[in-house]
């Protein structure tokens, strides 16, 4: 296993150099700061950019007679249907994330690097395909209320900015496995949430069925989020005693 702890040469702190560290710590005592003011400004500029009101984007309108059907079927249950079909779209983002990051850690499986307690290809392969029917359902479902799964709603948009980050860490070829079952912990601790919203947004608004089979993927969602625990708490304490690994 690949050690993502061991000591180096990290020289990244200030404290091992203690010389230029008195001198830096001098330099800010000298320097005069180029204006007047604190924090203040630039919070009155962020503040006057919230103000003009511009937003992510926008929900598109029904792209058929039955996603019209579908809007009045939630006016009446009380539910703006838009909220509905954002988080639908948000989910299709979110699933279609999923099963790129579980394939990049597939090909770290797959290269020899083992951990204690797991995972094996074959577990990381079966999270893979789960994940891809995940998407499939969402986009099925989508189409089946009328709505266009191509489009990028607000929540979509911000679901995969936000996804960014953990696809970076699980692609990155100097992540070890174990750093990046850490980055996908919070990939599945956002999606498990994700999808409890998204069956009382459903229900709420009517469609019962469509919430059943909403809650038999999140059935297998809360699975996936015990095995990456597992994973990543087994590799950690493994890494941590390594001694007594090897005199087990």
């Amino acid at each position: 296993m690949k050690n993502d702890v061991a000591i180096g040469k990290n020289r990244t702190g200030i404290a091992l150099s203690p010389i230029d560290k008195r001198e830096l710590l001098e330099v800010t005592e000298m320097t005069i700061p180029s204006m007047e003011g604190d924090e203040t400004f630039i919070a009155d500029a962020r503040a006057e950019y919230i103000g003009e009101g511009a937003v992510i984007g926008t929900v598109p309108p029904p792209a058929s007679v039955k996603g019209v059907a579908s809007t009045g079927v939630a006016a009446v249950k009380g539910v703006n249907s838009s909220v509905l079909v954002d988080k639908l779209s948000e989910r299709l983002a979110f699933e279609r994330t999923g099963t790129r990051l579980y394939s990049a850690l597939i090909g770290k499986c797959e290269s020899g690097e083992a951990l204690p307690g797991g995972p094996t290809t074959a577990d990381l392969q079966k999270i893979h395909a789960e994940e891809r029917a995940h998407f499939e359902l969402v986009r099925e479902a989508i189409v089946s209320l009328g709505g266009d799964p191509t489009a990028m709603t607000p929540s979509a948009d911000v679901a995969g900015v936000a996804s960014m980050g953990i696809l970076q860490v699980v692609s990155d070829a100097r992540t070890s496995l174990k750093q990046s079952l850490e980055a996908m912990l919070i990939a599945e601790l956002t999606d498990n949430d994700g999808w409890a919203l998204l069956i009382a947004l459903t229900r709420a608004a009517g469609h019962e069925e469509l919430a059943r089979r909403f809650e038999q993927a999140r059935a297998v969602e809360d699975e996936h989020l015990v095995k990456v625990r597992r994973w990543v708490a087994d590799a950690t304490l493994g890494a941590a005693k390594p001694a007594a690994k090897g005199t087990a």
